[in-house]
């Protein structure tokens, strides 16, 4: 059975999809995320929200040297630019939030979307916070640019996305913009780590 299959099922065998997922290679669940349809990537969150909590060590594992952008292969909801991915860094030994940007190709348009990954310590998880941007420039990332600038704004600002587990290596987001969720979600994948 294949995930766009599973995820039509009711209710969503959550275990399922994630012994399903864990079982591919990466090219096999980048494959699967991005067959899905925004309405299944909706109820995939609902189905795993609250119980699924992740941390930073899913975005970027302990192995991983500090300053390495590790890649999450994606695919949103939205009507256009649905395949693109968000690359996670951790800036320093022991940090408790990331780095981050959105790499895809509406880019140059509207910036890279840079925002930290932090402890939402209400949810109990992880969110992408593009009310902050890092700090100081990553070495390997794009120029940073303010997510209130330009068609920036109309992408990235006054946004936060709640994640949630779906496997090992995928994890499910919603775009919560100005306080208030919107019908927006995406996929994720992380890239292999090889050891």
């Amino acid at each position: 059975m294949s995930l766009f299959e599973m995820l039509t099922q009711k209710p969503i065998d959550i275990d399922g999809v994630a012994t399903y997922l864990d079982s591919l290679d990466t090219d096999g669940r980048v494959a699967e995320i991005r067959t899905i349809p925004g309405r299944l990537q909706g109820a995939l969150w609902a189905a795993v929200e609250g119980k699924k909590k992740i941390g930073v060590e899913h975005f970027v594992p302990r192995e991983v040297p500090d300053g390495t952008f590790i890649r999450h292969y994606g695919r949103n909801s939205l009507p256009m630019f649905n395949d693109f991915e968000k690359r996670f860094s951790r800036p320093r030994k022991g940090a408790k939030e990331l780095w981050a940007y959105n790499h895809s190709p509406a880019m140059g348009l509207v910036g890279p979307g840079y925002f930290v990954l932090r402890k939402d310590t209400d949810l109990g998880t992880h969110v992408c916070d593009y009310y902050r941007v890092p700090p100081v420039q990553p070495e390997d990332g794009p120029p940073i640019r303010s997510n209130t600038f330009g068609l920036s704004f109309f992408v990235y600002a006054h946004m936060v996305d709640v994640m949630w587990g779906v496997s090992k290596d995928v994890s499910v987001g919603r775009v919560i913009r100005g306080g208030r969720p919107e019908g927006q979600y995406f996929l994720l994948c992380r890239q292999e780590i090889i050891s």
